[in-house]
């Protein structure tokens, strides 16, 4: 591994890329159906005559882009993964002191999207159907730890290296099993779980991690 770590490129992977404006909004149109009736659904009965009934579509067109379901939701999954990441980084600050706050707002956005993003708590990044889902080279918390610090480095402008990068990859380990149980049984999060996250991550990054001090 290189000094850099870059946040990774998680764009949808459909059959047929779209280039015009039409046909992006149709593929948009295409996965809003299908995480609806992931959410009202679940994923095991998702069908492509399904989402392309809720896109007011036809099933050719949704193979037009998508050849299976599982391309389908590995592309909803990957689009999880981007709007996460993004969320993240459009909430945080650029001053150095603040970067100890950042875990804090992950795990908020984390929250926030089982609570009100459409299907996310059944998908979530796909590591619910497999935990290589989005990239067969990485699990998907290690695809999440190297888009974080990919983030990290661009907000704080400091040279990540495989240490950064473990210590991070840990923190995200812990706070998702602490997490994935807080809304097993409770879809708004088990507050106690939620708070046992933030805490034992929290401890860990900072007294375990080679970020740059506050």
């Amino acid at each position: 591994m290189s000094d850099a770590t870059e946040v990774p490129v998680l764009q949808p992977k459909v059959r047929t890329e779209p280039v015009q404006q039409r046909s992006t909004q149709r593929v948009t149109l295409l996965l809003n159906a299908a995480s609806e009736l992931i959410d009202e659904n679940g994923i095991d009965g998702l069908t492509t005559s399904d989402v392309a009934a809720r896109a007011d579509s036809s099933v050719g067109v949704v193979y037009r882009y998508f050849p299976n379901i599982q391309s389908l939701l590995r592309a909803l999954a990957a689009r999880n993964m981007q709007r996460f990441t993004e969320s993240i980084f459009d909430q945080i600050g650029s001053d150095s002191v603040e970067w100890r706050r950042t875990l804090d707002t992950a795990i908020d956005t984390f929250i926030e999207f089982n609570r009100s993003e459409p299907g996310f708590r059944a998908l979530r990044f796909g590591d619910i159907i497999d935990d290589r889902f989005l990239e067969p080279e990485f699990s998907n918390n290690g695809v999440l730890a190297r888009a974080f610090v990919g983030l990290l480095s661009e907000k704080y402008t400091f040279q990540p290296n495989e240490q950064i990068l473990f210590d991070i990859e840990v923190v995200i380990e812990i706070a998702d099993a602490l997490l994935q149980r807080a809304f097993i049984l409770d879809k708004r999060g088990d507050p106690r779980f939620i708070e046992a996250a933030r805490r034992i991550s929290n401890d860990y990054l900072l007294n375990h991690s080679e970020l740059p001090e506050a």
